[in-house]
């Protein structure tokens, strides 16, 4: 048991939940993401919690900002004028709000995310 107003992100407290991405303007091959949110301030446009899946390439044009951490797995993002950063495990980054390109999963994917809209 946590302290009150401490979230432990423990893979049995939330149940994995199914994300289908199968839009065509979105990816070229469908994929099935899991994602386990294991915290949600809807107020304040704040959640976060862990998400899984395999490679895939899809295009993303970010109205939010997201901070990763990567536990397993190697992406790669790049933006629209082709300039492209690749990250492994146990490396941390943020996705700024207005990031237009793509995001790459190389190798099957886990990470810690928090996101704020």
């Amino acid at each position: 048991m946590s302290p009150r107003h401490v979230i432990a992100f423990d893979a049995d407290a939330v149940p994995a939940r199914d994300i289908v991405t199968d839009d065509p303007a979105v990816v070229d091959v469908p994929f099935v993401a899991q994602s386990r949110r294991h915290f949600t301030q809807v107020e304040k446009g704040a959640f976060s919690g862990i998400w899984e899946a395999p490679p895939h390439r899809e295009r993303v044009d970010c109205d939010y900002d997201e901070m990763c951490h990567l536990l397993e797995g190697r992406v790669r993002l790049t933006d629209a004028a082709g300039q492209a950063r690749e990250f492994g495990p146990g490396e941390s980054f943020v996705v700024a709000r207005g990031f237009k390109g793509t995001w790459e999963n190389l190798t099957h994917v886990r990470k810690v995310f928090f996101i704020l809209s």
